[in-house]
C-alpha cells in the first residue's frame, strides 16, 4: 500500500475539502473558520489548526495568492514546517550493539510494529533479534515468538509474570553471543497513568544503559492512529518518563485523523520514524513527510 492509499479517508474527509475551499473564487473570514474547523477535525488539534490557519491566511494576504494551486502549495509548504526538521536516528551509528525500547499503551499494535520493524531491519543488513519483555501477557510472548518464526528473528522471552528487566539482560547477553546488532524490546503495553508500570518503563532503560553503552540508543512510541488527539497525553508521558526519541503512527488506512501526524510534530517535538500504512509485513514505512503532505492531496 501506498502513502495515497492510506491516506485516502484523511484526504476525502478534509484535505481534499479543504483545498476545495480555498480554491473557491470568494475566500472570505467564513471560509478561514471552515478551513479551521476542519483542521480540528483532523486531528491536528485546536492550538496547531489555529496556528497552520493563521499562517496560511496571513502568507495568502501578503502574497496575493489566487489560484487553487498557489493556495494550495502555501497549504502544503505551512503543513510542513509543523513537522521537526529530520533528524538523524542513533541507529544510523556504527556500533557493536543497538538497543530499541518500544513502548506504548495496549491495543496500539505494538507487538505486530515490532516484528514488522524487525522484517524492515533485517531486510536492510541488520542482525536482528527480538526480546518479548511484556511478561504481563502471556499472548503478547507467544505473539512475538510466532513473529520471529514467520520472518526468521530469534526472540528471547521469560517466563510469565517474571522480571522483565531480567528479560531485557538475558536479551543483551543472547544478542552479544550470537553476533547481533540490533536488539527490539518489546515492553509490556501499559497506561500512562499507571505510575509503577512507568517506573518499570525506567527499570529497563536503566538496565539496558548499565549493560551497553549509551544504551538505550532509541526509545520508539507506538501510538495508535484511530485515537487521534487522545495519543497526544499519552506520548507527553511516555516522554516525560522514559525519554521517548521517537514515534510509530499505526493503523494510518482505517482512520480519517492523519491530521495527528503535525500535532505529534508541533506539540512535542518529536519525529515521526514509522507509519503503518496496511496489514502486510512490509506496510511499517520509513515516515517520508514530502511525501506524507503530497498524499493528503492528491
Amino acid at each position: 500500500m501506498t502513502f495515497a492509499e492510506s491516506l485516502k479517508k484523511t484526504r476525502q474527509a478534509f484535505f481534499g475539502r479543504i483545498a476545495n475551499m480555498i480554491g473557491a473564487s470568494d475566500i472570505d473570514d467564513d471560509t478561514w473558520d471552515d478551513v479551521e474547523a476542519l483542521l480540528i477535525q483532523a486531528d491536528l488539534g485546536v492550538e496547531t489548526a489555529l496556528a497552520l490557519t493563521e499562517a496560511v491566511r496571513e502568507r495568502v494576504s501578503k502574497e496575493g495568492q489566487t489560484t487553487r494551486e498557489q493556495l494550495e502549495a502555501v497549504l502544503k509548504e505551512e503543513l510542513l514546517r509543523l513537522l521537526p526538521p529530520e533528524m538523524p536516528s542513533a541507529l544510523d551509528e556504527a556500533r557493536m550493539l543497538s538497543i530499541v525500547l518500544i513502548v506504548g499503551v495496549n491495543g496500539s499494535g505494538k507487538t505486530t510494529s515490532i516484528a514488522k520493524l524487525a522484517h524492515h531491519f533485517q531486510a536492510a543488513g541488520r542482525k536482528v533479534m527480538l526480546v518479548a519483555a511484556d511478561t504481563f501477557r502471556a499472548a503478547a510472548m507467544e505473539q512475538l515468538r510466532t513473529w520471529g518464526e514467520r520472518i526468521d528473528v530469534p526472540v528471547i522471552s521469560g517466563q510469565t509474570g517474571g522480571d522483565a528487566a531480567s528479560v531485557v539482560y538475558d536479551g543483551i547477553r543472547a544478542a552479544r553471543a550470537r553476533d547481533r546488532d540490533l536488539l527490539l524490546v518489546d515492553t509490556a503495553g501499559r497506561l500512562h497513568t499507571k505510575f509503577n508500570l512507568m517506573q518499570e518503563l525506567e527499570k529497563l532503560h536503566r538496565v539496558a544503559a548499565k549493560n551497553v553503552h549509551a544504551a538505550p540508543h532509541e526509545v520508539w512510541l507506538v501510538l495508535d492512529g484511530t485515537t487521534g488527539q487522545n495519543a497526544l497525553s499519552q506520548a507527553l508521558k511516555f516522554k516525560e518518563s522514559v525519554g521517548v526519541t521517537g514515534v510509530i503512527v499505526t493503523k494510518l488506512d482505517g482512520s480519517a485523523r492523519g491530521g495527528m501526524v503535525f500535532a505529534i510534530g508541533k506539540e512535542l517535538g518529536l519525529p515521526v520514524r514509522f507509519v503503518g500504512i496496511g496489514e502486510g509485513i512490509d506496510d511499517l514505512v520509513p515516515f517520508d513527510a514530502q511525501a506524507y503532505v503530497e498524499s493528503l492531496f492528491e
